[in-house]
């Protein structure tokens, strides 16, 4: 166990499974504590006793509500003694096919969930991290000040296909294109602040994110054979613990990750 994020806090959006839950528990092992969200409660609670007691805080429900960002928000201070300094947007979900072959009556939710709900989080992280550092938001950010104590970070989950859109999956690539747009909107926003606004952007990662977006397994088993190995979500949260650990003045501000045999997207 390394202390390189020894006092940070972390509000982790989609934690039960994949990048989310490998994140958490990378944070924890490097001496952080986390604040896990996602819909399925027993996989959170399960979690939080895997990771130790007093190091996280389970806090289900769908995280493209107000509601339950808020609740994020007020737990990490309630839990730890003081505001969360690192969110980590990340639930999204994908879905198979492009404009003509997806499934239309999925397209609403995909929406939703991948980019109001990323929206609204950031949204919230950027309020309550800017008030962290500056009870006056319309002051002027000087070079030095409370944001060199303690790095602050918003971390934006994006993907390969958002910036290389791809047939296979457009609609869902176009929700993290939008995405990829406001993350590097909001650091141009915060980032004079001394807000940090990273968007990670991996491409084909092995785990449960392919059959619930609805991949054939054959086709797209036959895709990752090709190119692999492919990530694993340890790879992904080994990289956004690397990077939330840098001083507060060095920013990775876009970080592309793909398995070193995919050509594309």
């Amino acid at each position: 166990m390394s202390n390189e994020l020894s006092g940070r806090i972390a509000i982790i959006s989609g934690a039960s499974s994949g990048i989310g839950e490998a994140l958490a528990r990378a944070i924890v092992l490097r001496g952080g504590s986390v604040v896990i969200n996602a819909r399925r409660a027993e996989r959170l609670d399960a979690l939080a006793e895997q990771l130790g007691p007093g190091r996280a805080v389970c806090v289900p429900g769908d995280a493209a509500e107000q509601r339950t960002i808020d609740a994020l928000f007020d737990s990490a201070q309630r839990a730890f003694g003081r505001a969360a300094d690192a969110v980590i947007v990340n639930a999204g979900r994908g879905l198979a096919g492009s404009l003509t072959t997806s499934d239309q009556t999925q397209w609403d939710e995909m929406f939703r969930t991948n980019y109001l709900g990323a929206a609204r989080l950031m949204r919230s992280a950027a309020d309550r991290l800017v008030r962290s550092l500056d009870p006056n938001p319309e002051g002027e950010a000087g070079k030095a000040g409370p944001w060199l104590s303690r790095p602050r970070d918003v971390v934006v989950i994006g993907s390969s296909v958002g910036r290389n859109i791809s047939p296979f999956s457009s609609m869902y690539g176009s929700t993290k294109f939008a995405v990829h747009a406001l993350a590097e909107a909001l650091r141009r926003e915060i980032g004079p602040r001394g807000i940090r606004v990273t968007t990670i952007e991996p491409a084909i990662v092995a785990s449960e994110f392919q059959s619930v977006a609805g991949y054939d397994h054959g086709t797209f088993g036959a895709f990752m054979d090709r190119i692999g190995p492919v990530l694993m979500p340890d790879d992904v949260a080994r990289t956004i613990a690397f990077a939330i650990a840098q001083p507060a003045h060095v920013h990775l501000n876009n970080i592309a990750l793909r398995p070193t045999r995919q050509d594309y997207p």
